[in-house]
């Protein structure tokens, strides 16, 4: 369902008495999600956060295709008592919001990368009279996506009414370091297929080239799958439950995402690696470097690196392999081949949970805004 569907069909067809005051509201989601999906299934980023920072909150959820209520979670419908809606993704469900809690204090809660002329940024531009007219804050998941938002918020002319702020993504309290060692011969990345694994499968063709014991496994959320060609030492996973992943990474040298063909806004990938005390690769690109915190694990991204994926974005992986050896041999990959070998000698940096994405300091955070005990 698109999300000009998801923001129009839903219907106010279910009034339940309330036990919060806060209800956060998903309008565009592929399926509907809750405390069970995070556990069970593959998880995409935002509805991961919704569901840990709503089950933190005691909060409402409701989702544009649920069309069963379990416990908190609930298909679209009036709620009584309802102070606060925090609308998550897409600002055109806007009305919908208003038309339902027309006395609620609304929130907008951006996950996406957003900046004046963007695509998002023109979506946003389409609901500034209802940005106005509900004077609503725009919550972001990092400093990095909020400059991006306040120029659009300044380029619409509603950001003497509507203002946002930083809030981060949670990661769980409990997912740290256990102590486990790791295999200096494992590479992970665990993401969208679209957030630069083309790249990434070419600079790991280039790394295994000098290190042949490499492997690299793949996994995703569970949206944008296809089938994607073999490459030597690498293991597809598809999509996996959070806790499968986390296992992977624990055991992994670093999780490997050289990634600058979708800037991160956050980067669930960056903040759980670190968690459990994995490493991360990637590119000086969006937030990376604001998340990760380390220059070591961040690498800046060439002209060269830029100019290459440009050219060959619309190849397929297996008719890439001929370009990515001729980019290997002019040196597009060897800033990665540097610091494998670097880590795998001895170099590998420290890495552990980061108290600015835990989830009991979130959820306060959280609190704080909403003005909740």
């Amino acid at each position: 369902m698109s999300a000009e569907s998801a923001a129009g069909d839903f219907q106010p067809n279910v009034t339940i008495a309330s036990m919060s005051s806060v209800l956060f509201f998903d309008p565009s989601c592929l399926r509907p999600y809750d405390t069970r999906t995070l556990r069970q299934e593959a998880t995409g980023g935002t509805e991961a956060c919704v569901t840990r920072i709503a089950d933190a909150l005691g909060a409402f959820v409701m989702q544009h295709n649920r069309t069963e209520a379990y416990g908190p979670y609930l298909p679209p419908g009036k709620v009584a008592g309802i102070e606060h809606v925090v609308l998550a993704r897409d600002s055109r469900a806007l009305p919908r919001v208003r038309e339902l809690y027309p006395n609620a204090k609304v929130y907008l809660w951006v996950h996406d990368r957003i900046y004046p002329g963007s695509k998002r940024g023109r979506r946003l531009a389409s609901t500034a009279q209802d940005l106005r007219e509900l004077a609503v804050t725009v919550i972001c998941v990092s400093d990095t996506q909020r400059h991006g938002v306040e120029a659009t918020l300044v380029k619409i002319g509603v950001h003497d009414r509507v203002h946002a702020l930083t809030i981060y993504n949670p990661v769980a309290d409990d997912l740290v370091p256990d102590g486990s060692g790791f295999d200096e011969r494992k590479l992970v990345f665990f993401s969208s297929p679209n957030k630069g694994l083309a790249f990434s499968l070419d600079a790991f063709r280039a790394l295994r080239r000098r290190m042949p014991d490499l492997r690299l496994q793949v996994g995703n959320p569970g949206y944008k799958t296809r089938n994607w060609a073999a490459v030597e030492g690498v293991e597809y996973l598809g999509p996996q439950p959070q806790d499968r992943i986390h296992k992977e990474v624990r055991s992994a040298l670093c999780t490997f995402f050289p990634n600058f063909v979708i800037p991160e806004t956050f980067g669930l990938v960056f903040a759980e690696s670190k968690a459990v005390g994995t490493p991360v690769l990637t590119c000086d690109c969006g937030a990376a470097a604001e998340i990760v915190g380390d220059p070591q694990q961040v690498l800046p991204v060439t002209f060269a690196q830029r100019a290459y994926e440009t050219t060959f974005h619309s190849f397929s992986p297996s008719w890439r392999s001929g370009p990515a050896r001729l980019a290997d041999q002019l040196g597009l990959f060897d800033a990665y081949v540097e610091r494998i070998r670097a880590w795998r000698s001895g170099g590998r940096p420290a890495a552990g949970p980061d108290p600015r994405f835990h989830l009991t300091v979130v959820a306060n955070r959280w609190r704080a805004m909403l003005g909740l005990p």
